[in-house]
């Protein structure tokens, strides 16, 4: 909890002792950012003190710590185009918590199309995801190669990084990581202009023929071990840690280049 922040503090000042604590943890003006969330607890900590904060409040709180030349994404993933239910880009809702399905029903913000692994976007960058349509979920098509590409961080407040952290499964798919394989799902597909469709996309899935279950709190910890993380673990201080999509890149694609991902990044019930 940010101790400064007190009941009678003005939205305005909650919102930029907010602003000012997330730049404590790592992030800087200009910076584009992938922000994974968990507000319940959060809320509730403030909420007990008489101070209450809004998810808009805190979506307003990182787009004054980015600036105006800044970029911010929020996961508003949702699976049920797996289970035969129609994707509607403009309706579905986010399944990733209510930061971001509060991102995806603001105007300042756009979606990607891919149906199960979509983001809302915001920011200097915005245009760039406005209409990205990827095909695979994890590709080099995909807003995690354009994070990538941008030299975006990766934030997470409230949440352990072992229960977000996406982007490992785009190194995988990048390098072809042996516990994964690409899966096709078709469904119902309905676009921004309204128009439903039948279209096929692409997940470089768990083999499940290998019996993996994603398991990556072993590499997590290696990373905030080896210093690489900036900022505080959940439940601590202002409950944000950051860290360099290059920097996870660089580190995961050593662990499957080395043969090491059993135990770091999947685990199964057989012996390979």
């Amino acid at each position: 909890m940010i101790s400064s922040i007190t009941e009678k503090d003005s939205k305005e000042a909650i919102i930029e002792k907010l602003s000012d604590s997330w730049r404590e943890s790592g992030i800087e003006k200009g910076d584009s950012v992938l922000i994974h969330s968990s507000l319940s607890s959060f809320l509730k900590e403030y909420k007990a003190k008489n101070i209450f904060i809004t998810p808009d409040d805190i979506l307003d709180s990182f787009i004054m710590s980015v600036g105006s030349e800044g970029t911010l994404l929020f996961p508003t993933y949702n699976f049920d185009f797996t289970k035969g239910i129609l994707f509607d880009i403009n309706k579905t809702r986010s399944e990733t918590g209510i930061l971001t399905e509060t991102a995806r029903l603001r105007k300042d913000f756009v979606r990607t199309g891919h149906p199960l692994f979509s983001f809302a976007v915001t920011g200097f960058h915005k245009e760039l995801f406005r209409n990205m349509n990827n095909y695979s979920a994890f590709g080099n098509d995909s807003p995690f190669a354009k994070l990538l590409e941008l030299d975006g961080k990766i934030a997470a407040l409230d949440v352990a990084g072992e229960n977000c952290m996406t982007f490992y499964h785009y190194v995988e798919e990048m390098e072809n990581a042996p516990n994964r394989f690409h899966k096709k799902f078709t469904g119902r597909y309905k676009d921004i202009n309204g128009r439903e469709e039948i279209r096929e996309y692409n997940l470089f899935a768990r083999n499940l023929e290998m019996l993996v279950e994603t398991d990556v709190k072993n590499m997590e910890e290696y990373l905030w071990s080896k210093g690489l993380y900036q900022g505080c673990r959940p439940g601590e201080g202002n409950c944000l840690h950051v860290i360099k999509c290059r920097i996870v890149y660089e580190e995961t694609s050593k662990v499957i280049k080395e043969g090491r991902s059993l135990n770091l990044l999947y685990k199964t019930g057989n012996v390979f």
